[in-house]
């Protein structure tokens, strides 16, 4: 049985200061948890669409923050989270796919360019039974 990523699961990156909410598209033949969540992706990795801001960002791998602590004199000063994700959500679940994708989980995790981790904090569905 696997929890499945879903629309509106509360999400948070390691470096951001807030969290988030995860958002996917309800298409076509997409599975739908409770029928009321669709179900997320590997891919849905998009900034702004599926991984929206993290509040501010307090990585110094981000040339922003970078920039601002150096003008602080050292002082840490997070700037606005932009999520540059490269890779897709994993692990994902071994046997659910949507159009030959396989499905995100609440487990699966994915990261930003600046060194965030990106996970799910809470599922929005009771398990499913992966078959």
């Amino acid at each position: 049985m696997t929890e499945i990523l879903t629309n509106g699961c509360p999400l948070r990156c390691t470096f951001g200061m807030a969290p988030s909410v995860f958002q996917t598209l309800n298409l076509p033949g997409k599975p739908v948890i409770l029928n009321a969540f669709s179900a997320g992706i590997a891919t849905d990795i998009a900034p702004g669409a599926n991984i929206p801001p993290f509040g501010m960002c307090q990585s110094l791998s981000n040339p922003t923050v970078a920039s601002a602590t150096s003008a602080a004199m050292g002082v840490l000063t997070p700037m606005p989270c932009v999520p540059v994700v490269a890779q897709p959500w994993a692990p994902t679940d071994p046997v659910m796919t949507w159009n030959g994708v396989a499905l995100a989980t609440v487990k699966s995790k994915c990261l930003c360019a600046w060194g965030g981790e990106i996970s799910v904090q809470a599922p929005m569905e009771t398990l499913v039974q992966s078959q």
